[in-house]
C-alpha cells in the first residue's frame, strides 16, 4: 500500500493572502486609502476632521458587512454620503485616480528575498486576496507582481474568503489539487477555512516574537500551525 507523501514532498505552490502578509499601507490605514481627506478637502474645504472619522467607521462597517469587495465608486459614495459631500464625477474620479503603489504602499522585509528563493526553488505562487481589481497593478508598482502566475481577486469573483471559490480559483489556474498548495494568510480563520478545503496553511503573525510560541489566536484557537515570518516558509520546500 503506499504511503502519503509528507507534506514537503507534496507541496508544489503558495498560495498567499496580499494584505497584512504582502505589503501594508504606509501609515497604517487600508480603506479608504491615505489620500482620501486631502482629495475631498480640495473640493469641499469646510469637512471637518470629526465627520472623515465618522465617515471612515460608517465605511469600515459596510466593508465588514458585505460579502464581496465592493466597487470603489460605491464605497466612495457611502463615505461621500456621511461627509455630506456629493458624489460628482469629477470627485469620484480624483479618488480613484492611479498612484504610484510605493506612494501608499510597502512591501515587508521579508517578503522580497523569500519570494525569490522559492522563485529559486522552483515553487509556484499565486496570490488570494479581498482587494480591488488593480492589486495586480499594485504589485508591479512594487516589483512583486512577477512572482504570481495567478490572483484570485474578491472584487473579481464575487464573492469574499473564506468562498471555497476564492481557494479554487487560485488553486485551479495553477493546475494544481489543494493538497498541492500551501496557503498564508494573516487571518488565521480563513486559513481554517482552507484546511477544511484540503489546503495545507500556515497563519502568519509577525508580532509574535520568534522565540515564543505562537499565540492561542493564531494557531491552537483555529487548528492551524502559526509562522512568525514568511522566511519560515523555505523549511517546507
Amino acid at each position: 500500500m503506499a504511503t502519503r507523501p509528507t507534506p514537503r514532498e507534496d507541496l508544489r505552490a503558495i498560495l498567499f493572502d496580499s494584505g497584512g502578509v504582502l505589503m501594508r499601507p504606509i501609515g497604517g490605514r487600508w480603506n479608504p486609502r491615505a489620500d482620501f481627506e486631502p482629495t475631498v478637502l480640495a473640493h469641499a474645504p469646510a469637512t471637518t476632521p470629526e465627520r472623515f472619522a465618522a465617515a471612515v467607521a460608517a465605511g469600515d462597517r459596510f466593508l465588514a458587512a458585505t460579502s464581496s469587495t465592493p466597487a470603489t465608486d460605491d464605497y466612495h459614495r457611502l463615505l461621500l454620503h456621511h461627509l455630506d459631500v456629493p458624489p460628482t464625477p469629477e470627485l469620484l474620479a480624483d479618488l480613484r485616480r492611479e498612484l504610484p503603489a510605493a506612494v501608499l504602499l510597502e512591501t515587508y522585509p521579508d517578503v522580497l528575498p523569500t519570494l525569490e528563493e522559492l522563485a529559486r526553488r522552483g515553487v509556484r505562487m499565486a496570490v488570494v486576496s479581498d482587494a480591488w481589481p488593480n492589486l495586480p497593478t499594485l504589485h508591479a508598482g512594487l516589483g512583486i507582481d512577477r512572482f504570481f502566475e495567478a490572483y484570485a481577486i474578491s472584487s473579481v469573483l464575487g464573492c469574499n474568503k473564506p468562498d471555497p471559490r476564492m481557494y479554487h480559483h487560485a488553486s485551479t489556474a495553477l493546475g494544481l489539487a489543494p493538497h498541492h498548495c500551501l496557503f498564508v494568510d494573516d487571518d488565521p480563520t480563513l486559513v481554517a477555512a482552507a484546511l477544511a478545503l484540503g489546503y495545507t496553511g500556515r497563519t502568519l503573525s509577525r508580532d509574535t516574537p520568534a522565540s515564543a510560541p505562537a499565540p492561542a489566536s493564531a494557531s491552537a484557537s483555529a487548528g492551524v500551525p502559526a509562522i512568525t515570518s514568511l522566511a519560515d516558509l523555505l523549511s517546507l520546500f
